[in-house]
């Protein structure tokens, strides 16, 4: 399975950017895809996770400005993220996996990570 995120970039405060991640070698049709995310000299957090029934979960700091949604036909996650802080810069990670959990440890495949970096 391999993963390929892409989408991010540089932004200003308030600015939006919307991150995708396509799959293959794998059906994504039920598992879990999420997002997360490393901030420098920090530890990996959860960031959203849809579960393949369209389920949404979002981690505290992100809710109302994020929007996770996945398009099983193209085996791609998407990232909808708008009102962005600087404290949103870190590379973003998607992930799948059979539980729908905020857990890292419970995602068995991950992409390489996009770096976002928002300005103040």
């Amino acid at each position: 399975v391999q993963l390929q995120a892409s989408g991010g970039g540089l932004v200003q405060a308030g600015g939006s950017l919307r991150l995708s991640c396509a799959a293959s070698g794998r059906t994504l049709i039920s598992y879990t895809m999420g997002w997360f995310r490393q901030a420098p000299g920090k530890e990996r957090e959860f960031v959203a996770a849809i579960s393949w029934l369209h389920i949404t979960d979002y981690a505290d700091s992100v809710k109302g400005r994020f929007t996770i949604s996945r398009d099983n036909a193209k085996s791609t996650v998407y990232l909808q993220m708008n009102t962005l802080k600087p404290e949103d810069t870190a590379v973003y990670y998607c992930a799948t996996g059979p539980r729908y959990e905020n857990n890292p440890n419970a995602y068995d495949y991950w992409g390489h990570g996009t770096l976002v970096t928002v300005s103040s």
